[in-house]
C-alpha cells in the first residue's frame, strides 16, 4: 500500500474537523445547551420540537413565597403550553445558541399563549398582605426633609427603619410567575436621603421664600412683613408648602388693638355734639382672623405679590360673619351714615352722609332686664317689608305681630318696626310695667315707613 505524504494526511485531518465543526454546529442550532430550562423545566439536549412536548407534559403548579413562607397557592398552573407556543419555544432556542456547548446554567422565561391572568392580582393581593403582616410593630423608616425654622432653613437627616417594602416585588412577580413557583425577599424600606434631588429642591424653594417680603394693606394703613415675620416653620412636599404660621399672630394682634373696631367701645359724638363711649356689647365692627391673615401672607410670598388687603381676612359678629365697616375709617370707624337712639330720650336720628334726615320719638323696650333695649354698636342685619313678628310674652305666651315694616339690628330680635297697636308714645312710657316693647325701637305708623327708607343693610345703630 502506498503511504500517504504529509501533506495529504492534512488534509484528511481538516476534512474531519470541518465535519466535526458542521455537525457540532447543526447540533448546536437544533438543540438546546445542557443546563437550559424553560419556565424551571430542564429541556437541555433537547430539540424545539421535542421541548414544547416536555413543556407540555409538565405544567407548573403556582407557589408564591415570602421570606420562605407559603403566601399564595393554585392547584391550577398559571401557565400551560400548547401547540401555539411552538414559535416562542424556537426563539428561545435561537437565543440561547452558543457556537460551542455551553454548561451555564440558565432559566429561560415564557409567557405561554394559555396565560391564566386571573392568578396574578390575586397573587399581588396576598403578597401586599404578607408584608403588611410584617411590618406591624416594626418602626417606619423617616425621609431626610428640609424645613424652614427660626428663620433659616435646614435638613433633617433620614432616619432608617425595619419596614419591608413592596418596591420592586410586583414586577419580579410579573416577571417570574411563569415559572409556577416564585420566592420573594422583600428589602427594607430606604428613606430619603439628604442629598437626594428631592431633598435638595425642597431646601431650594424653601431658600427662596425666606427671602421674601410683603405688604399687608389694613384700611389706609401699610404693614411690610418678612417671612420671619410671617411663618413660624414651613416645609415643601410633593410640589406644596406646609405652613406654621403663628409668627404672624402677634403682628394680626397689633394690628386689632390698633385698628379694629369689633368688640370694642366707639368714641361718638351725639346729635347735640356730646362726647361720648359706648358700652362694647354690640356686634357692629370687623376683626382680623389670625389664622386666615397668615394663610393669605404665606400665600402671597409663595405667589410673589408685593401687596395683599386684609378685607378677606376680618370676620364680624351675628347676622354678618364677614363683618362690618372696614371701609369706613371716618368717625371713629362708623361713618356718617348710621342711626342714633337715645333710651334717655326715647328718640332716634337718622343720618345720611352727616346729614341728619329724620328725627322721631320713639319707645323702646321696657325697662327690666328681660325686656330692656341692648345698649352698643350695631348694625342693620336686613330689611323686611311686610314682616310678622314673632316671640314670648312675659307670661311665657307666644305672640305674633304684624308689622309694615322691620329692620332687625341684633340676633336676639330686637330691630325698628311700626307699632300700629301702640296707643302710648309717651317719652315714659318704656319705665311702665308692660309699657315698654320687647327689646325692639317702636315706631309711629306715620314715620316708620321714612325710617326703613332712610336706613340700608349694615348701617351701624348706635344705642346708649
Amino acid at each position: 500500500m502506498k503511504e500517504l505524504t504529509i501533506k495529504q494526511l492534512i488534509m484528511i485531518m481538516c476534512g474531519l474537523l470541518v465535519l466535526v465543526i458542521l455537525f457540532m454546529t447543526i447540533h448546536q442550532q437544533n438543540h438546546f445547551n445542557k443546563n437550559t430550562r424553560i419556565n424551571e423545566v430542564a429541556v437541555g439536549g433537547l430539540t424545539a420540537k421535542q421541548a414544547l412536548a416536555k413543556l407540555q407534559r409538565n405544567p407548573q403548579t403556582t407557589k408564591v413565597y415570602v421570606n420562605d413562607d407559603l403566601v399564595y397557592s393554585s392547584e391550577k398552573p398559571i401557565a400551560r403550553f400548547s401547540g401555539a407556543d411552538s414559535q416562542k419555544v424556537a426563539t428561545a432556542l435561537h437565543d440561547q445558541y452558543t457556537f460551542f456547548p455551553s454548561n451555564k446554567k440558565r432559566n429561560i422565561l415564557i409567557k405561554p399563549h394559555n396565560f391564566d391572568s386571573n392568578q396574578l392580582p390575586l397573587a399581588k393581593q396576598a403578597v401586599a398582605q404578607k408584608v403588611t403582616d410584617l411590618n406591624n410593630g416594626r418602626k417606619a423608616p423617616v425621609d431626610a426633609y428640609a424645613v424652614y425654622e427660626n428663620g433659616k432653613v435646614d435638613i433633617k437627616p433620614a432616619v432608617g427603619g425595619t419596614q419591608y417594602s413592596l418596591d420592586g416585588l410586583d414586577s419580579e412577580l410579573d416577571k417570574d410567575i411563569v415559572n409556577g413557583t416564585v420566592k420573594l425577599t422583600p428589602e427594607y424600606k430606604s428613606p430619603l436621603s439628604a442629598n437626594s434631588k428631592t431633598v435638595q429642591n425642597e431646601k431650594k424653594n424653601l431658600d427662596k421664600l425666606a427671602t421674601k417680603k410683603v405688604i399687608y394693606q389694613v384700611q389706609n394703613k401699610k404693614y411690610t412683613y418678612s417671612c420671619a415675620d410671617i411663618i413660624s416653620r414651613a416645609t415643601y412636599q410633593n410640589g406644596k408648602y406646609h405652613f406654621d404660621t403663628s409668627a404672624a399672630d402677634s403682628k394680626v394682634d397689633e394690628i386689632n388693638n390698633k385698628q379694629a373696631t369689633l368688640g370694642k367701645s366707639f368714641e361718638f359724638k351725639t346729635h347735640d355734639g356730646s362726647v361720648i363711649k359706648t358700652t362694647d356689647a354690640g356686634s357692629y365692627g370687623w376683626k382680623i382672623s389670625k389664622k386666615q391673615a397668615g394663610k393669605t401672607l404665606a400665600n402671597a410670598l409663595v405667589d410673589n405679590k408685593k401687596t395683599v388687603n386684609a378685607k378677606s381676612d376680618i370676620y364680624g359678629k351675628g347676622y354678618n360673619q364677614h363683618g362690618t365697616g372696614y371701609d369706613i375709617t371716618s368717625n371713629n370707624g362708623i361713618g356718617d351714615t348710621y342711626a342714633e337712639v337715645s333710651i334717655a330720650d326715647q328718640h332716634a336720628w337718622f343720618y345720611k352722609d352727616g346729614k341728619c334726615v329724620l328725627s322721631t320719638d320713639i319707645v323702646s323696650g321696657t325697662n327690666n332686664k328681660d325686656n330692656e333695649t341692648p345698649k352698643g354698636v350695631w348694625y342693620i342685619m336686613y330689611q323686611q317689608t311686610p314682616s310678622v313678628l314673632r316671640g314670648l310674652n312675659d307670661d311665657g305666651s307666644k305672640y305674633a305681630s304684624k308689622v309694615q315694616y322691620w329692620s332687625p339690628f341684633t340676633d336676639s330680635g330686637c330691630g325698628f318696626h311700626d307699632a300700629s297697636w301702640r296707643h302710648d308714645w309717651s317719652k315714659h312710657a318704656y319705665m311702665a310695667k308692660g309699657g315698654g316693647s320687647h327689646g325692639c325701637i317702636n315706631m309711629h305708623p306715620d314715620v316708620a315707613g321714612e325710617a326703613f327708607h332712610d336706613l340700608q343693610k349694615n348701617e351701624p345703630v348706635i344705642i346708649y
